[in-house]
């Protein structure tokens, strides 16, 4: 671990090491709702609202939450408006975020619980396990990587043997 990084609590903020704040406590309690509510947005079916709230940067990688190797976008926002997002009615709210912070970088390693409607399905949990990572675009952060699964909740090493398996 880097020594200039530091690790932020966002109800009890403060710099661990002593260095002058890159992002105030306020500036990340602003932050962290903003991406709430994308997140929200985003699980009602809303894609216009969660990218106006937020931004990729080109060339963003993704981690899928159903698996697979990491995809690179350059332009993540048309992607997403080229497609039928298949959330509907859903809401989250971020949980556990543990937040590092230096220079231009901004790390969120969260639950994001929510719950909605995917396609036709009645409502279920759609709880992730997720990590953003955000680069300072002059006053705005975008997000350069995301790392989503679905293993919120614990399970025996026999599961976990079994899912790698597979």
């Amino acid at each position: 671990m880097s020594s200039h990084l530091r690790s932020l609590d966002p109800q009890t903020s403060h710099d661990q090491t002593g260095r002058v704040d890159t992002i105030t406590d306020s500036e990340l309690t602003e932050f962290l709702q903003r991406a709430e509510q994308a997140a929200s947005a985003y699980v009602q079916g809303d894609t216009e609202h969660y990218l106006d709230l937020l931004h990729h940067e080109n060339g963003f990688t993704l981690l899928r939450p159903n698996g697979g190797p990491a995809t690179r976008h350059d332009d993540r926002a048309a992607e997403l408006r080229s497609w039928p997002n298949p959330f509907r009615a859903g809401e989250t709210q971020l949980e556990d975020i543990k937040t590092h912070a230096w220079s231009d970088t901004l790390v969120l390693a969260m639950i994001e619980r929510q719950h909605g409607r995917v396609g036709d399905s009645t409502d279920q949990n759609l709880s992730l396990r997720v990590t953003h990572v955000y680069r300072r675009h002059g006053s705005d952060w975008r997000l350069v990587h995301r790392h989503a699964d679905p293993l919120v909740q614990a399970m025996e090493i026999s599961e976990l043997n079994a899912l790698m398996r597979r």
